[in-house]
């Protein structure tokens, strides 16, 4: 089911499925900001990523001596969601473990979503409760898609000194890092860019990145404050780029053993909240 919400300035529409990001429009000049998700490039719009971002070695985590088979960015962004409140400019869906997901994860959580539209701004809020009785270990990831050009630039806030990570074929970290900024802010997007995967940027001193879009007469501007982790990819000359932010990462090929010691993994404690959000700022 698909939920629409709207104010002054746009519209936007939510898919109950993944709780995914489906549309995002200008009233004014009737652009749309989100990828349009064509099964022949790249099915997605914005899936959210949990319990895991990016590939688990073997498909499997180990919790307490005990294995649980999970795919690529983890089952959110595959279950239906439910609603929880619906106003005009704004709507939060949930999504509760069961047996399905205690069979792939060994953790009782509740996952709220909500989308909110401010003035000239979209802001997606994502909220993960531990509901066990002790300590829970996960990843969150955002990945919204937004359109754009090849030749387009993403830039930085602030001057970046980064290397990027790469993936290999079969979706794990390798031990190699490649240059990418040094002391510059800017990143052009070109058919080549992405041909060996995601660009994935750790140590960033930027909050906010923008994406310039001369051809489409645009600029958005997308805030995610403080990360581990910023994903950048799209389909090697496709006319969109997701900007990713991630608190997790793909495994490498060393064995971690337990989840609670995999790379960049989150924590929370009985009865805790991990909240993050992400916003979307045209400039039209």
């Amino acid at each position: 089911m698909f939920y629409k919400i709207e104010n002054e300035y746009y519209t936007a529409e939510v898919n109950s499925l993944g709780a995914e990001l489906h549309s995002f429009k200008s009233k004014k000049t009737g652009k749309e900001f989100i990828w349009f998700g064509k099964s022949e490039i790249w099915s997605g719009q914005a899936p959210i990523l949990f319990p895991v971002v990016g590939q688990v070695r073997n498909d499997t985590i180990l919790w307490k001596g005990k294995s649980y088979n999970l795919q690529k960015h983890g089952f959110a962004r595959k279950r239906e969601f439910e609603l929880v409140s619906r106003e005009n400019s704004k709507v939060t869906l949930s999504l509760k473990s069961d047996n399905e997901t205690l069979k792939q994860y060994p953790f009782e959580f509740e996952l709220l979503v909500s989308y909110e539209l401010e003035g000239g701004c979209l802001k997606a809020s994502h909220t993960v409760k531990n509901l066990n009785n002790g300590e829970m270990y996960f990843s969150f990831g955002a990945h919204p898609g937004f359109n754009c050009e090849i030749g387009d630039t993403v830039e930085f806030e602030k001057n970046e000194n980064l290397f990027t990570e790469r993936i290999s074929s079969d979706n794990l970290i390798i031990p190699e890092k490649f240059p990418l900024l040094d002391n510059e802010n800017s990143i052009t997007i070109t058919k080549e860019i992405f041909e060996p995967d995601a660009l994935i940027l750790s140590d960033i001193k930027s909050e906010y990145v923008t994406i310039n879009s001369p051809g489409l007469d645009r600029e958005i501007k997308v805030t995610f404050g403080k990360i581990p982790f910023l994903g950048i990819w799209a389909k090697p000359g496709a006319p969109y780029v997701c900007i990713e932010p991630w608190f997790g990462v793909n495994d490498g090929r060393d064995d971690y053993g337990e989840f609670s010691n995999k790379r960049g993994i989150q924590k929370l404690d009985k009865g805790e909240e991990f909240n993050f959000c992400w916003t979307a700022e045209p400039e039209e």
